[in-house]
């Protein structure tokens, strides 16, 4: 009886929606996908679709935040460095944003709100996907040489210190949320796992 009943709390409790600002961690996630669609709109896809298609300001980001950061990542996925050719693992990750991850974020904000935890796999799904592909890039950024006198001589992509530390900020929490988001919704779908099973075997015992 005691198991039934806790049984039954667990259900309860698995369909009251809490509000979003009650889950740090949601409430978290929710403001991570709200930020992270400008960003793509904006700088991300740019290297995939016409700038024509653009407004002159906007189709001019990609070339103004290049200037000021030196992103060999944006640099190489528009076409401004001279090694754009050999990321083309780069494209590979745009075009796998676009077509998965950019709508996660749509899906994930409206699970979020309401609190659902239908999405959790989903979401796990995603996290992964973007963890392991945030990963290059930021060893990228690590491995792209400080501008120096013998950098700008031989014309190697390089980045000053300051940029570094710009580009680090910029990219480090798209790679610590999203891992975070990994962990966290690996133990909540194995949660859930864990309570359907024992739901299905308290079931089998009736």
């Amino acid at each position: 009886m005691i198991v039934k009943e806790y049984t039954e709390l667990e259900q309860k409790a698995l369909v009251m929606k809490r509000s979003l600002t009650s889950r740090p961690l949601d409430l978290l996630y929710f403001t991570f996908f709200l930020s992270h669609i400008p960003a793509s709109l904006l700088l991300d896809f740019q290297a995939l679709y016409p700038s024509s298609l653009l407004p002159g300001f906007i189709s001019s980001l990609p070339r103004l935040y290049f200037q000021m950061s030196n992103d060999p990542l944006i640099g190489g996925a528009m076409g401004y460095l001279s090694n754009s050719k050999e990321l083309g693992w780069l494209k590979s990750f745009m075009i796998l944003e676009l077509v998965f991850q950019f709508p996660v974020f749509f899906l994930g904000l409206q699970g979020l709100w309401n609190d659902s935890r239908s999405i959790y796999p989903l979401l796990l799904i995603y996290a992964a996907s973007t963890t392991t592909t945030t990963l290059p890039c930021l060893s990228l950024i690590f491995a792209t040489p400080l501008t120096s006198p013998s950098t700008i001589a031989k014309g190697i992509v390089s980045i000053t210190t300051a940029q570094r530390y710009l580009l680090l900020s910029s990219y480090i929490p798209f790679f610590l949320v999203p891992l975070l988001m990994t962990l966290d919704m690996a133990i909540r779908v194995a949660k859930l796992v864990r309570l359907g099973i024992k739901s299905e075997d308290e079931a089998k015992r009736k």
